[in-house]
């Protein structure tokens, strides 16, 4: 019983399955109700405030200190990492006037990605992933997990405020360094400039999880074919489970960045549009690989079963070859049986003792010529 429950507690962590949670509006609760996570992070607030010639940084600041720094001849960008204070995004709702309902999507974690217009802001919702730390247990270390992530971007004429589920690093440190050393036409251009920096970071981090997941891809294909154990297929159904999350992801994504082409809005200049079409290219490009490595995980699921099937066919072609043999020698016993006269160890003391040691030979000797063979 105790092996059994370590074998499936080895299988659960192998197949990654711990659960996020998903916060959830109480049923009955009026639209636009905010509830904070209750394990979420406290809020960590970081303000870029820019213009053409000077860069304002601050980071770890209260609600308070993010506003007062908001630069009114420039471009401002506010980010908060942490969901278990309402109280920030309340704040942050009176100061820019975001809509309650887009407010509530951001502490609703698990939202599909979106574009939605109001009047006075735009409201994209992203999913960023990463691959977490490999965690090592004994002597195997087992893969990181694919960490998923829900990024929510506010779009106003001179400001942006992103809200992120967690600290501990995203996919914006490109953006920051390019603001602080002024590189391209962050500084000269307005916030739609700015939000594409921002959806590209999205669209490229996308890319090293899909090369780790095609280098787990080539591990697995080689191991179904040498030597297809219960750990490949249970590898195989974990990079399965990470391929659909990468799906649900990188597939809306798409179908935004096409709404942010098409939609007739003064927010994103005819400009912007220009490179809001490289994105949307990128993105096409890292869903053609999912669907291609998810196709690839299918074909590798059926080599995998083609093994175990001619395996399974080799084993019971031997089985049946010694069946075969014993056949014979079985109806010819149970006609003559073992009753004549002369039988060298018919009186011998130690007779019966000899015949159950034979067969716990015989028996073990089988099991270590399976054991051998991979069989059992």
């Amino acid at each position: 019983m105790a092996d059994e429950t370590k074998r499936r507690r080895r299988v659960r962590a192998m197949l990654g399955t711990r659960r996020r949670r998903v916060l959830r509006v109480r049923p009955g609760a009026m639209p636009g109700t905010l509830v904070g996570a209750d394990s979420g992070q406290p809020p960590v607030i970081s303000v870029i405030a820019f213009t053409r010639e000077t860069v304002t940084e601050r980071s770890g600041v209260t609600i308070d200190e993010a506003l007062g720094l908001v630069a009114p001849a420039g471009l401002t960008w506010i980010n908060v990492d942490g969901l278990a204070d309402p109280a920030v995004l309340i704040r942050l709702g009176e100061r820019f006037g975001l809509h309650p309902l887009a407010l509530e999507d951001v502490l609703n974690v698990g939202q599909r990605p979106k574009v939605e217009r109001y009047d006075k802001h735009l409201f994209v919702v992203m999913r960023t992933v990463r691959v977490d730390v490999p965690v090592t247990e004994g002597r195997e270390t087992r893969h990181g997990e694919i960490v998923e992530e829900q990024v929510s971007l506010f779009l106003g004429p001179d400001w942006i405020v992103t809200v992120q589920e967690r600290s501990g690093g995203d996919c914006f440190t490109g953006v920051r360094e390019a603001i602080r050393k002024g590189r391209g036409r962050v500084r000269e251009a307005g916030a739609d400039y700015l939000g594409y920096l921002l959806l590209d970071g999205v669209v490229d981090a996308y890319f090293p999880v899909i090369e780790e997941l095609s280098d787990r891809m080539e591990h697995v294909e080689s191991e179904a074919l040498a030597d297809p154990s219960a750990d490949v297929l249970i590898r195989l159904q974990r990079l399965r489970h990470d391929l659909l999350a990468m799906r649900r992801a990188v597939w809306p994504m798409r179908e935004e960045l096409a709404i942010l082409q098409r939609e007739e809005t003064p927010v994103f200049t005819p400009e912007t549009r220009v490179f809001l079409r490289d994105v949307y290219d990128h993105t096409v490009q890292a869903l053609e690989i999912v669907e291609s490595l998810r196709e690839t995980a299918t074909s590798v699921m059926e080599i995998y079963l083609s093994v175990q099937n001619q395996r399974l066919n080799e084993v019971m072609k031997v089985l049946t070859v010694i069946a075969t043999l014993f056949i014979p020698l079985t109806f010819i016993a149970s006609i003559y049986g073992m009753n004549f006269e002369v039988l060298p160890e018919l009186r011998w003391r130690y007779g019966y003792g000899w015949a159950l040691g034979l067969m716990a030979l015989t028996a073990a000797g089988l099991v270590a010529f399976f054991k051998k063979r991979g069989w059992w």
